[in-house]
């Protein structure tokens, strides 16, 4: 069934309105090699917004430091107040200042006002918590997020790259004490990395949490770029470059382009693009809400909105999901085998709404 930009999803256990597909912008502002231009950059937003798109993801460390809230200051302009905006902090601003980086509350309330004056803007909607640090105390968290809600200057709160435990913990103290909730859990997600099933996206599911997918194309790999030549090449030189990161973080490996040729085997027989199919797996969890789609070019962005069109048989999904199975481990392979029973005695009882 086609789906559009503009039939919005509420986030999590809230009433904030979002786009099935939220548009990334780590490329904005980058003056890296495999950035967008300004001008590609300007092409995709009003392309986004023209479509009924409203939901933009960027964080304080994109481009070069905060270029990308900077030119997403310039670019959205009069059109802010119908978009909802997110934004992260936590990575470090100022290497070797050991508070210009970390979860605590100096670096979230000097992270949020350098935000609100690249982005042009009074508040932002959504504040992730970019990275966990192992280091600040969760009430520590928790209570600078409230304190920033009340003040106006967030209006949600929302986590990135943390434990599930952690999560689960901070939501349930956050509950207890009248605080505000997190919305939103922004985690990687891909045909390539599915071990967020364990325990992740269903901590989510249940704590009210809206799961946002980073790198639903795994950074490229299954659009179908790379070959077990990639794998062979070596270094590419010069500047850093998307293969060589691929590489680096283990997503280009056998295993993975093994998974990208049965996506373009898919995509052969629905007649639409590798990217295009791997978007829109993503899209069949109840647990997400958005994926975040990050193209470089006007070209790939519209490619990558044709997702919202594509249509599975089973026989297809079961495939996909075959080639991309991940063990859940203990407990739940044991919860999931015929010892079960024993918990029910040979009763039927259905799962509420659907699950």
């Amino acid at each position: 069934m086609t789906v559009q930009l503009d039939q919005y999803r509420l986030l999590g256990r809230s009433g904030l309105r979002v786009s099935p597909l939220s548009l990334g912008t780590m490329t904005f502002g980058a003056g890296q090699g495999w950035g967008s231009s300004d001008e590609d950059a300007a092409r995709i937003m009003d392309r986004y917004i023209d479509r009924g798109g409203n939901f933009i993801d960027t964080a304080n460390f994109y481009g070069q430091m905060g270029g990308s809230e900077t030119l997403l200051g310039r670019l959205l302009a009069d059109r802010r107040e119908r978009l909802v905006l997110a934004t992260k902090y936590s990575l470090t601003t100022r290497p070797g200042d050991p508070n210009a980086s970390g979860n605590h509350r100096k670096n979230m309330l000097r992270s949020v006002e350098a935000s609100l004056k690249r982005l042009g803007t009074d508040h932002i909607d959504l504040l992730y918590l970019h990275i966990w640090d192992f280091r600040t105390p969760v009430e520590e968290i928790l209570r600078a997020f409230d304190d920033l809600v009340r003040q106006g200057k967030i209006l949600y709160a929302g986590l990135s790259d943390t434990p599930a435990w952690q999560c689960a913990r901070m939501q349930a103290i956050a509950d207890l004490r009248g605080w505000s909730p997190f919305v939103a859990l922004q985690i990687s997600y891909s045909l390539i990395e599915r071990t967020v099933e364990r325990e992740l996206m269903p901590m989510a599911r249940e704590m009210g949490m809206g799961v946002i997918p980073w790198s639903p194309l795994g950074g490229g790999v299954l659009a179908g770029k790379y070959t077990l030549e990639d794998l062979r090449g070596g270094s590419s030189g010069g500047a850093i470059s998307r293969k060589a990161i691929n590489a680096a973080t283990g997503r280009l490996s056998e295993r993975n382009l093994a998974i990208a040729t049965v996506v373009t085997e898919i995509a052969g027989e629905t007649g639409r693009t590798p990217a295009q199919v791997a978007l829109a797996w993503t899209l069949l969890n109840p647990a997400v809400t958005s994926p975040i789609i990050g193209a470089r070019t006007l070209s790939q962005f519209e490619d990558n909105l044709g997702a919202l069109e594509v249509s599975f048989t089973a026989g297809q999904i079961a495939q996909l999901e075959t080639a991309s199975h991940v063990e859940l481990g203990f407990p739940h392979d044991m919860l999931a085998s015929p010892s079960n029973a024993m918990v029910f005695g040979g009763v039927r009882v259905e799962l509420p709404n659907g699950r």
